[in-house]
């Protein structure tokens, strides 16, 4: 059984469609004394990391988040929800985030760019895979995701599981144990989304 956690933030029926091509069991859950109950956690969301975390802390769902990685059960973070694990955030002053994997959230830095880019890093860009993991089964060195998004993460090259060149590599990917974290959308992804999903979902 599959949880995707309901906190306000972004489209959850696209993501939930997505995971229904692999698994019927997959429920969007706002109760944050229900989650214990699944197997495995999926935290999606866009929007901006304060009132991400704030709409958490507000129903308790941080803690119950937290409760769930450290039982050892597989968490998957999408987008904004990556950048939630991280210790910190920047986005309109710092704020704490939920601290299960070492680093912050900082936004693109124009100055570090070697040609000039937008900011959003909008549209489908590589994944340069760092390690191996049952998460990215099937997926080659390279491969193409969709995009959307200002900031990004800065961690240890020990939790990185992928990088990707927008201006400068940044991680683009992320792990620690069982907790896995994408900055693209998987459920944008088409063929190689899928495979993410599908991976997550039968590990």
């Amino acid at each position: 059984m599959i949880a995707i956690v309901d906190y306000n933030m972004g489209n959850l029926q696209s993501v939930k469609n997505a995971f229904n091509l692999y698994s019927k069991n997959v429920d969007i859950v706002s109760d944050p004394d229900k989650l214990k109950d699944y197997d495995k956690l999926v935290l999606p969301g866009v929007g901006a990391y304060g009132d991400a975390m704030k709409h958490l802390k507000e129903n308790s769902l941080d803690e119950a988040i937290k409760e769930f990685a450290n039982s050892g059960k597989p968490l998957l973070g999408v987008c904004l929800g990556m950048q939630l694990l991280l210790e910190n955030g920047t986005e309109f002053g710092t704020c704490d985030g939920l601290s299960l994997i070492p680093g912050t959230v900082v936004k693109f830095d124009k100055t570090k760019f070697s040609t000039p880019h937008k900011v959003p890093h909008m549209g489908w860009n590589k994944l340069f895979l760092q390690q191996e993991n049952q998460i990215v089964k099937d997926l080659s060195s390279e491969s193409y995701l969709y995009f959307v998004h200002s900031y990004h993460v800065e961690c240890d090259d020990r939790y990185v599981l992928a990088k990707t060149s927008y201006g400068y590599e940044f991680p683009s990917a992320i792990v620690r144990d069982n907790i896995v974290g994408f900055q693209p959308h998987p459920e944008k992804s088409h063929d190689n989304g899928l495979k993410i999903i599908k991976n997550f979902t039968k590990s």
